[in-house]
C-alpha cells in the first residue's frame, strides 16, 4: 500500500488500509490488481480520473492516423496518365499516407496478365525513391486484380540511397521499357 504522499507502507490488511483513507479524507485505489498482493494507494479517486483522462487525451492528440489511399489503374494507361497517377502518390507518401495501387483487368485483359506485371514493376522503378513496397497481392482469377501497397521511406532511409532520380528521366526510363 502507498499513502497520500507517495510513501510506501507495506503490505497492510484491506479493513486497515480502508481506515487510513477515511482519516485522510481521501479514497483507496486499486493501482495494480495483477500483482501478488494488489498494490493500493490512498488518494482522491476523482483527481485520479481527471488526471489520467487528460493524460489520455494528450497521448491521443500526438498519435497521427495514417489513411490508405488508392489509386485504380487499367493495363493500357497512357504514359502521362501513369505520370499523373505517380505524382499523385508521391503526394500522398509525403503527407505520410499509405498508396495502394490496384490494377483491374476486365474480359480478355485477363489473358494478358504479363502486360499488368509489366506495369506494376514500372509503377514500383517510379517510387522506389520515396517509397518501401509493403505488400503485393498477385492476380487471381476471383478478383482479376493486381494490388500492390506502398509506404512512404523514413528519412533516413532516403538518406541512405546514392541519390534520387529526378522524375523526368525515371520517366523516360519507362518510356524505353514500353
Amino acid at each position: 500500500m502507498i499513502d497520500a504522499n507517495g510513501r510506501h507502507i507495506g503490505v497492510v490488511p484491506l479493513k486497515e488500509g480502508l481506515r487510513l483513507a477515511k482519516e485522510a479524507g481521501l479514497d483507496l485505489v486499486e493501482i495494480n490488481p495483477g500483482a501478488n498482493p494488489p498494490v493500493c494507494k490512498i488518494l482522491d479517486f476523482g483527481k485520479f480520473q481527471y488526471e489520467k483522462n487528460k493524460k489520455d487525451k494528450e497521448a491521443k492528440k500526438k498519435q497521427k492516423m495514417i489513411d490508405i489511399k488508392e489509386i485504380r489503374l487499367r493495363p493500357e494507361i497512357d504514359l502521362h496518365d501513369l505520370e499523373t497517377k505517380i505524382k499523385g502518390a508521391k503526394e500522398f507518401l509525403a503527407e505520410g499516407n499509405k498508396v495502394k495501387f490496384t490494377v483491374r483487368l476486365r474480359g480478355r485483359q485477363f489473358l494478358h496478365t504479363d502486360r499488368s506485371s509489366t506495369l506494376v514493376n514500372q509503377i514500383v522503378e517510379l517510387l522506389k525513391d520515396v517509397a518501401v513496397v509493403e505488400s503485393k497481392k498477385p492476380i487471381s482469377e476471383e478478383n482479376r486484380e493486381f494490388t500492390i501497397i506502398f509506404s512512404p521511406k523514413r528519412q533516413e532511409e532516403k538518406k541512405d540511397g546514392k541519390g534520387a532520380k529526378d522524375t523526368q528521366g525515371s520517366i523516360e526510363e519507362v518510356q524505353s521499357n514500353r
